[in-house]
């Protein structure tokens, strides 16, 4: 059965992107520097089509092993990107460039219709208007039996933790201060989420704790 899989990097002030998020500041002022401890990765250069080579080790291993047995993708608006509201006559096509790092369908949430975009290297993007419950459903299916990646931004992955759908989350804690932004356990009411810990992994730059969700 596909489980749904949340894997997103914070602050020691629990901040997974800074304050001002746009289309020039993705992830907030300052935030960028949130996934200094992954560019520099084999694994991330390979994905993203960079220069050859690239760190090996503990944080490596544990951004491959992220993406093993992944059938689909899910993430916000923002993450996609463009900024909010109507796509406009020409649609925003997102800074993934023209063959993104998923290889697999991905469904994005948003409330603004728009047809599938169909990108090189196996991914395209589907635009869900119905909710996080159907972009689930949509995912699983098409994910021919593994598993769904939970791609955020923070307001995504509060909706699917709220909801208890979420059933393994690893979050990758870096040493940097951003004293605003958006929170990842923000706004989750009387959820009662509760967390069994897997495992604790250091790596140059960054903590990896990995946790079950107990229903």
């Amino acid at each position: 059965m596909s489980e749904l899989r949340l894997q997103i990097t914070m602050t020691l002030d629990g901040y997974v992107a800074g304050p001002n998020q746009s289309v020039e500041h993705p992830l907030g002022e300052g935030g960028e520097h949130l996934h200094d401890w992954a560019v520099k990765l084999k694994t991330f250069r390979e994905m993203h089509g960079g220069e050859a080579g690239g760190e090996t080790g503990t944080n490596d291993d544990v951004l491959r092993e992220a993406f093993d047995n992944i059938g689909a993708v899910i993430m916000g608006r923002n993450m996609f990107g463009g900024g909010p509201g109507p796509w406009g006559t020409e649609p925003w096509s997102g800074w993934w460039g023209d063959n993104p790092p998923f290889h697999t369908p991905v469904f994005v949430l948003t409330h603004h219709a728009r047809e599938p975009m169909v990108m090189e290297g196996g991914t395209t993007f589907h635009f869900v208007t119905d909710g996080i419950e159907s972009a689930f459903e949509q995912a699983k299916a098409a994910a021919g039996g593994k598993d769904v990646s939970l791609g955020g931004g923070a307001s995504a992955a509060q909706q699917y933790l709220g909801a208890g759908l979420i059933h393994e989350l690893e979050v990758h804690i870096v040493p940097i201060i951003l004293g605003g932004g958006a929170r990842l356990f923000d706004n989750l009411g009387d959820s009662g989420i509760n967390l069994e810990p897997i495992r604790t992994l250091e790596g140059p730059g960054v903590t990896h704790l990995k946790y079950r969700v107990k229903k």
